[in-house]
């Protein structure tokens, strides 16, 4: 996977996280944000793109 060069597939996923995650945190947020997240962030061309940026250090850390 070339990390800084994402396929249009892995855009759109990202880009619905945004997106999603934008409602979840408005006032007229719905649990069906919540799920779509939870969905696209168990999603393995999502995990793997996250896998290899932290390799590279590039994402920050979760807290425990």
């Amino acid at each position: 996977m070339k990390i800084f060069e994402p396929s249009k597939s892995l855009l759109i996923k990202l880009g619905s996280i945004a997106v999603h995650s934008e409602e979840m945190l408005s006032g007229g947020g719905h649990h069906f944000d919540v799920e779509v997240v939870k969905a696209l962030l168990n999603d393995p061309e999502v995990l793997e793109w996250i896998s290899e940026m932290d390799k590279l250090a590039l994402l920050p850390k979760k807290r425990s």
